[in-house]
C-alpha cells in the first residue's frame, strides 16, 4: 500500500514540475500546448476511492493554475475528466473495468490509446472553452482541441511506453 501511495506521490509531484517548468512553455505554431499532467488522473489506480482522484485533480489543477496565472481552468478541466474517467475506463476497457482487474502495464495498445484519447479530447476541449469563453470562437477552440490533443496524445503514449513494466515471458 505505502508502495502505491509513494509512486502516485512522486508521479504527482513530477508531473507537476514538468508541467509548469517545460511543456507549459512550449507553444508551437500558437496551437500546440501538451498538457502532460494530466496522466496522473489517467494513470491512477482504478481500485481507489472516486472522491479520492476527484480530489487530487482538483488538487493538481489547481496547482497548476497557481504556478501559471490560469484561473481555475486546469482544475475544472481536471475535475472533469476525472469524473467521467469511470464511464471512459468502462468504454475502453470493458470486462476488465467490472473487475476492478485494470493494470496499465499489461493492457493491449489499443485499448490505452483509447483510453487516453477520449479523456485527452475531453479536457481539451473543456480547457480552450474555459480559456475562450466565447462560442464564436468555436473554430479556434475545435482547432487548438485538435492539435493540443494529437501532440498531447503521443507524448502520454511515449511516456506510458517509455515507463511501462511489463513483465517478461
Amino acid at each position: 500500500m505505502t508502495n502505491i501511495l509513494s509512486v502516485n506521490t512522486v508521479r504527482f509531484v513530477v508531473l507537476l514540475l514538468l508541467q509548469v517548468l517545460i511543456f507549459s512553455n512550449i507553444n508551437f505554431l500558437g496551437y500546440i500546448n501538451p498538457h502532460v499532467y494530466i496522466l496522473f488522473i489517467l494513470l491512477f489506480p482504478v481500485k481507489n476511492n472516486r472522491m479520492t482522484i476527484i480530489f487530487l485533480s482538483f488538487l493538481i489543477g489547481l496547482s497548476i493554475d497557481m504556478f501559471l496565472d490560469t484561473g481555475g481552468i486546469n482544475a475544472g478541466a481536471s475535475v472533469l475528466i476525472a469524473y467521467i474517467r469511470p464511464a471512459a475506463l468502462k468504454f475502453s476497457f470493458g470486462a476488465l473495468y467490472d473487475h476492478q482487474s485494470i493494470n496499465f502495464n499489461t493492457t493491449e495498445l489499443g485499448q490505452n490509446i483509447t483510453y487516453i484519447s477520449i479523456l485527452t479530447v475531453i479536457h481539451h476541449f473543456t480547457y480552450f472553452t474555459l480559456e475562450t469563453f466565447n462560442f464564436s470562437k468555436i473554430l479556434l477552440i475545435l482547432q487548438n482541441t485538435l492539435y493540443s490533443s494529437i501532440f498531447t496524445i503521443l507524448l502520454c503514449v511515449l511516456i506510458t511506453i517509455i515507463f511501462s513494466r511489463k513483465k517478461k515471458k
